[in-house]
C-alpha cells in the first residue's frame, strides 16, 4: 500500500481527522481528538505506527516480519508496519480498522456508541 491510499482509506473511516501536531512531515490521523495512526511523511521507505489491542500486536509481530513493536510510542499498545510490496494491503487496512476500533472503545460511552455504529455501517458498504 502506498501512502496516497493509506490516506485516501483512513479519512474514508467516519470522523476521521488528519493533522500535523508535532511538526510539519508527521502525519497524524485521530477520532475525537485522538490518535490512532502516524507516519513520517520524510521516510523513504515508509512506515506508519498504529494502535494495537497488545495480544493482537504479539501475534501480528510474529507472523510478518514487516510488523514490529510501536515506533517511539508504547511498544506493548502500539505497533510500527513498514509499507512494503510484502504485506498484503487487506492486512494493513484490517489494522488501521483496529486501531480506530481500538481508541473508540475507550471514549465515553456517550461517543462510543455512535460511533460504534458508524464503523459497523461504514464496514457493511466496504
Amino acid at each position: 500500500m502506498d501512502i496516497e491510499s493509506l490516506h485516501e482509506f483512513c479519512l474514508s473511516l467516519p470522523r476521521v481527522e488528519e493533522c500535523f501536531p508535532f511538526d510539519e512531515w508527521t502525519l497524524v490521523f485521530k477520532i475525537e481528538g485522538k490518535m490512532f495512526l502516524f507516519c513520517d511523511l520524510l521516510e523513504e521507505e515508509k512506515r506508519i505506527t498504529l494502535k494495537c489491542d497488545p495480544e493482537r500486536a504479539i501475534d501480528l509481530r510474529e507472523r510478518y516480519p514487516e510488523i514490529e513493536p510501536g515506533y517511539h510510542t508504547n511498544k506493548r499498545l502500539w505497533i510500527s508496519i513498514w509499507l512494503r510490496p510484502t504485506i498484503d494491503d487487506a492486512i494493513v487496512r484490517d489494522c488501521v480498522v483496529h486501531a480506530y476500533g481500538e481508541v473508540i472503545k475507550k471514549l465515553p460511552k456517550i461517543k462510543r456508541e455512535p460511533l460504534l455504529a458508524l464503523l459497523e455501517t461504514w464496514k457493511q458498504k466496504k
